[in-house]
């Protein structure tokens, strides 16, 4: 056997113990405390009830907004905001005004669609090259705004998911300027580049048929979309928001284990409370459980926003709360596989720790925002 392949088969090996450590770990932990059965029992039944009472809400909100995002494409608005927002692209962004078009398609939609425009010529050709790399940083910011929103508003927390709002965009101001500077310290011979110049009304969306028609094609499409993204948050909903619900919340009211649904070991408020002041004066958390959210929003904010029910059902969240979530959640909206998959696409892969250490920090920015913006709103009004 070469050299080569006994290290690789020894990192693997080394790998597959390592794994087991840990797997072993976590659910002897959980099933010491809460009993095996006790902790099968309560996995089937928070992830069934998650299902039912979470997916199912957040899916119809993705079907309909991705009926209405189609429609503001098919009709011309998302172009006029885009022209709209296009002088603030320069001064805040350094970034080309047709590069509102991403962020506004992103909020709309979800994070792969920064990368599909990336990839068109017509829109990457405004753009330096470390100012197209940077995208991955500013499109990834605004990810799955509207259903973020949405299901905000639809928990009564409309005002404060604005703030949310406002919060992701200082988060993605961060994020993006810190990337630009990240990028020209490890390529300086990008920063000569000759900045690209063409019309950018040849960037269009296509339309054919009379209006019923193209309406009707907008909302059937646009809804589709909306299944397929409310089908792919599935897997995170139920694996990551039953994991960390078990490692959140504690026992039955009765303090005993059940096997019912949301009971766990309360082993990460634990673990925050030990620096809960941290969070308290960055995000104004006033319960270590709240952290939960921006955790989870690292691998998927659809996953997060399985946590929102049960957090007001204990009586946890308010408006503070809500728009820090909103800010962190649109920011972090699994944004590690976006990263990834565009600087690869880009041929700029070695990048990639850089595009996510620099989003990590816009995200942490934008929840700092998020609250001080709302004790700002809350004190004038």
């Amino acid at each position: 056997m070469k050299f080569k392949d006994l290290k690789f088969l020894t990192r693997r090996r080394f790998e597959a113990l390592i794994f087991l450590v840990i797997f072993f770990a976590v659910f002897g932990l959980l099933s010491h405390r809460m009993g095996l059965s006790n902790m099968l029992n309560t996995i089937m039944q928070t992830a069934y009830s998650l299902l039912l009472e979470t997916v199912f809400y957040i899916m119809s909100i993705t079907v309909l907004s991705g009926a209405l995002g189609s429609l503001l494409i098919e009709f011309g608005v998302v172009r006029l905001l885009e022209s709209i927002l296009r002088p603030l692209m320069k001064p805040i962004y350094n970034l080309p005004g047709v590069a509102a078009l991403g962020g506004i398609l992103t909020f709309l939609s979800d994070n792969p669609a920064i990368i599909t425009l990336s990839k068109d010529k017509n829109f990457s050709q405004y753009f330096k090259k470390y100012q197209l790399i940077s995208l991955t940083n500013f499109g990834t910011a605004f990810g799955m705004g509207l259903v973020v929103i949405v299901f905000m508003l639809g928990k009564g927390f409309g005002s404060a998911a604005l703030v949310g709002l406002l919060g992701a965009v200082v988060g993605s101001i961060v994020s993006t300027r810190l990337m630009q500077r990240m990028i020209l310290r490890a390529h300086p011979e990008l920063k000569e580049e000759e900045e690209q110049v063409g019309d950018d009304q040849k960037i269009s969306f296509k339309s054919n048929g009379g209006v019923f028609l193209r309406f009707l094609n907008a909302i059937l499409d646009g809804g589709k979309s909306g299944v397929d993204i409310g089908l792919a948050i599935i897997p995170g909903v139920l694996i990551i928001s039953t994991m960390v619900m078990m490692l959140t919340f504690g026992p039955s009211a009765a303090g005993d284990y059940t096997g019912a649904a949301y009971e766990g070991i309360s082993l990460l408020p634990v673990c925050a409370g030990k620096i809960n002041f941290i969070f308290e004066w960055l995000f104004g958390f006033n319960k270590p459980e709240l952290i939960a959210f921006p955790i989870t929003s690292l691998g998927a904010v659809g996953a997060a926003l399985g946590l929102i029910p049960k957090f007001q059902a204990a009586g946890l969240i308010d408006g503070n709360a809500i728009a820090v979530f909103t800010a962190m959640g649109m920011c972090w909206s699994g944004y590690l596989s976006t990263h990834t998959a565009m600087l690869d696409s880009l041929g700029y892969r070695n990048l990639t720790s850089k595009a996510i250490g620099a989003h990590t920090l816009g995200g942490i920015a934008a929840g700092i925002a998020a609250h001080w913006l709302y004790v700002a709103f809350s004190f004038i009004f």
